[in-house]
């Protein structure tokens, strides 16, 4: 990961927490945990930080991740995830539709659905991401669990009742504009 430094080298705790709309105790003991102690006076040193969180959070070898459904979010994910310093890689696509398979988007190739599993397997990806439509969420995260995929990210409407052994993050943008549009209306 490429770190940002700055010029102002010291931040307190309760403008990091003004700015991440959290409480400053909270950002306190967050940063203790991972091993980081701030200076009453000065604050924390800004990139010192930086650098901590940086080494906590990124994994210490390069993750892989699959796609499943290469349609318009699928490539618009691949695009963004493409273009960060990260240590996580696109290792594969899927798709159902056969003008995508065998093609490469953003020089990632895409597989046959049909491939899934073995590829997932072959390629060592831990991280899947499932960009499909909702009438295949729940058998496409089945064979997700059975190639041993650790976590999901699920973009489908339909929740994923998944082993705890597995991390799932799901975004429903329908249930989450209607939330934004109520909070809205209602101000």
């Amino acid at each position: 990961m490429k770190y940002m430094y700055v010029s102002d080298p010291f931040i307190y705790s309760h403008d990091l927490a003004r700015l991440l709309n959290l409480n400053p105790v909270q950002v306190r003991r967050d940063l203790m945990l991972i091993g980081s102690s701030g200076n009453h006076r000065k604050g924390y040193n800004v990139n010192e930080l930086n650098k901590l969180i940086g080494e906590t959070i990124d994994s210490e070898y390069q993750q892989n991740i699959a796609i499943i459904g290469i349609g318009r979010l699928g490539q618009a994910i691949l695009s963004y995830v493409s273009g960060q310093e990260i240590n996580l890689k696109i290792s594969a696509a899927f798709d159902i539709d056969p003008q995508k398979i065998g093609k490469k988007f953003n020089g990632v190739s895409c597989y046959d659905i049909s491939q899934l599993s073995s590829v997932i397997k072959e390629k060592n990806i831990e991280i899947g991401i499932l960009a499909i439509p909702s009438e295949f969420a729940i058998s496409i995260a089945a064979i997700l669990l059975d190639s041993g995929i650790k976590s999901m990210i699920n973009f489908t409407s339909v929740h994923l009742d998944l082993p705890k052994s597995i991390y799932l993050k799901e975004f429903d943008m329908i249930t989450t504009l209607e939330e934004m549009a109520y909070f809205v209306k209602c101000k």
